[in-house]
């Protein structure tokens, strides 16, 4: 692939889009094609080869690094309890005895939750920004596992924030210096930085999904293995290279230690801090990241000597990342993708959503129809109106947010709300209803159903020629799996529907005339993907 090309490629993805992003990409193969494209061509100058992203999550693949790092060393190894890495007296929670080993952080699996408990990730402009090594023991005793290390997979940053300061600590020296050392040099990523960029890196400006300008997310720098580093393309290009043998080095033993899967007790494959995806029968290693204002996407097949690297200054999780573009590099099977543009929303979908919604875990909200729009109020606020997507999503226009409508299987309609990397689902609020009531759970009476029920949806349902919906059963829940991306619970609504609701997914079995569950349809944010069970 030329450079030319490329740039028609991602051009079909973005051209248009309404975030008003902008995309640096790399495809790494025998020759390396390198593409600077905006959504509107006019912006481009604001990104080139000297901007510095930041590239969110996957500077965890980094910090794995460090560990395999150490591991080759003889100075650590996988199935070593956490506790031996932190300050003596440090009190780390155990299940029934059973300890949290480095292996469990590396893979997702060690039970802590996503976020530090006691209110210490409070400001969703620079929610990290106030943690300190400190603070997280401080609040470690506070968590209860509920499960034995291991069995599940959760992704977890706190976990992750931990791994840093544990891998710096052992090592004797700042995570800032351990990774410019141990990574950063025998690589030659000479623009990767922490705080302060290096002579002639210029930082990008981040920007929201409704193409505003935001602040940098800031890391206390023991802390920063968790999604604080910021890299060019440049950089990202070397390291992978260096994954797939192109760059020699004394990393070379512990880059593929970092590759080889890590065997737990949960359903998810994985490495050292790298998603494992099957792509048309190859292995891929996958990782995606995320701050306010980026987003980022790495993923290589080693067998096939092929990476892909693709940074935006735009924060696109609630839009739907940068997968699409990412894995159509590595395989021109997968979808492309298509810029999400500003649309007329249907009147029948207005007229649906309007009336009075209650968030959960948020205020109650006033929807009214307003010509061909919508727009919204909350109480106490002022009403903002609504901007629709030809993705079927409705978007406020005066600050980032996403409303996702969604048709449950009894025709009526409901919408999750996306913001500040939250998702609260929406319920109706019934005439009559007095704000603070407790209303019936719609899915009380399809709720308890036993393992062996839930066995009958287990099984493996390819969506398209390179994603396959792994469906499994873990204890009484019911757990679905994307190819590259992790496993997320599924609550039954009714009969054969079941619903993530933090994702804003609804999946639909089918059965044959035998009875037996043979296909399934995932409806996600108005588009509905079908496979048959295999």
């Amino acid at each position: 692939m030329t450079d030319s090309e490329l740039a028609a490629r991602v051009a079909q993805r973005l051209h248009g889009d309404r975030t008003g992003a902008c995309f640096a990409v790399a495809v790494v193969g025998t020759d390396v094609a390198r593409s600077f494209t905006c959504a509107d061509p006019d912006a481009a100058p604001r990104i080139d080869g000297s901007s510095a992203f930041e590239i969110g999550s996957v500077s965890k693949t980094l910090t794995a690094t460090l560990l395999a790092d150490l591991v080759e060393r003889g100075e650590a190894d996988l199935d070593d309890p956490l506790a031996e890495y932190l300050p003596a007296g440090s009190e780390v929670p155990m299940f029934e005895g059973q300890p949290i080993l480095l292996r469990h952080l590396v893979t997702h699996t060690s039970g802590l939750p996503a976020l530090p408990p006691g209110g210490l990730v409070n400001d969703a402009s620079d929610p990290y920004a106030a943690l300190t090594p400190q603070a997280l023991l401080a609040v470690l005793p506070q968590v209860s596992l509920d499960r034995a290390p291991g069995t599940r997979f959760e992704y977890s940053n706190f976990a992750s924030m931990l791994l840093s300061y544990a891998v710096a600590r052992r090592a004797g020296k700042g995570f800032d210096a351990l990774l410019s050392e141990r990574i950063l040099q025998p690589l030659s990523m000479d623009g990767v930085y922490l705080s302060a960029p290096p002579d002639g890196v210029r930082p990008a400006v981040g920007h929201t999904p409704d193409a505003q300008p935001t602040g940098a997310w800031n890391f206390h720098p023991d802390l920063a293995g968790v999604g604080g580093v910021r890299a060019t393309l440049q950089d990202m290009v070397h390291y992978v290279q260096a994954h797939l043998g192109q760059r020699p080095s004394s990393l070379d033993a512990a880059l593929a230690r970092s590759r080889q899967p890590v065997d737990t007790a949960s359903a998810q494959p994985m490495a050292m801090n790298w998603m494992l995806a099957p792509l048309e029968g190859h292995t891929v290693h996958v990782h995606e990241g995320g701050t306010g204002g980026f987003s980022s996407f790495v993923a290589f097949d080693a067998s096939r000597k092929r990476g892909v690297v693709v940074l935006s200054d735009t924060a696109l999780t609630s839009t739907g990342g940068l997968g699409s573009l990412g894995l159509h590099l590595l395989d021109e099977r997968v979808p492309l993708g298509a810029p999400r543009k500003a649309s007329q929303a249907p009147g029948e979908l207005l007229d649906a959503l309007a009336g009075t919604w209650q968030l959960q875990g948020g205020p109650r909200l006033e929807i009214r129809r307003k010509g061909d729009a919508l727009e919204m109020q909350a109480a106490g606020q002022p009403a903002f109106e609504l901007g629709h997507d030809d993705a079927g999503d409705f978007y406020p226009l005066a600050f980032d947010a996403l409303l996702r409508p969604q048709r449950g299987a009894d025709g009526a309609y409901r919408f999750s709300w996306h913001q500040g990397g939250g998702v609260m689902q929406a319920r109706r609020v019934p005439a009559g209803e007095t704000a603070g009531a407790t209303p019936t759970s719609a899915s009380a009476s399809a709720s308890g159903l036993a393992a062996q029920d839930l066995q009958a949806y287990a099984g493996d349902y390819p969506l398209m020629p390179s994603m396959t919906l792994a469906i499994r059963v873990q204890g009484d829940t019911l757990f679905a799996q994307a190819t590259g991306q992790g496993a997320f619970a599924l609550a039954p609504v009714s009969a054969d529907v079941f619903e993530a609701a933090r994702h804003g997914i609804e999946i639909r079995f089918q059965r044959g005339d035998d009875g037996a569950v043979i296909a399934l349809a995932l409806h996600q944010g108005g588009q509905i993907l079908r496979g048959a069970r295999r």
